[in-house]
């Protein structure tokens, strides 16, 4: 039924949702990609949040491959974990984060199997592979450990 919609109409609609919603609409088929990565949606949901004092500081120059929906994104990052150097985990990958801004993936905590060993593309390994995330979660661990000693010293 949407898809007889005029694109007008369907944006009138998606002014209705929040910003889970709106981008969980991005899935449902090109046209709601589409309509649903729409700048002024997006603006008017910046605006909605962080006031416009917040939108005129941070909007997307003319000539940026940046939309408003990145610059949401970001600032939404910078809510949730701060704005300096961070390591974050996303389902199974792990980012290093620097302002909010993704700089680096770190990898993931399985490994996939390439197609030609098993024939299926993206079929993950059960076991968690050994690399750059494990060694960081280790030397956390080992941080927490060493640190704990001392903590119990201070009391």
């Amino acid at each position: 039924m949407m898809e007889r919609l005029p694109s007008e109409l369907c944006l009138k609609i998606f002014c209705f949702l929040d910003p889970q919603n709106l981008a969980s609409a991005q899935l449902v088929c090109r046209k709601w990609s589409t309509l649903s990565s729409d700048d002024t949606l997006w603006s008017n949901l910046f605006v909605q949040r962080w006031g416009i004092d917040c939108a005129t500081f941070y909007t997307p120059p003319i000539d940026s491959t940046k939309s408003w929906k990145d610059v949401y994104v970001v600032q939404d990052r910078c809510d949730r974990i701060g704005l300096g150097l961070k390591l974050i985990t996303e389902g199974d990958d792990c980012y290093l984060i620097h302002q909010g801004e993704i700089q680096k993936h770190l990898g993931s905590r399985r490994n996939v199997v390439s197609s030609k060993s098993t024939g299926h593309e993206n079929e993950y390994l059960e076991e968690p592979c050994i690399g750059v995330l494990n060694q960081i979660l280790f030397f956390v661990g080992d941080l927490e450990v060493a640190s704990e000693h001392a903590k119990r010293r201070k009391f």
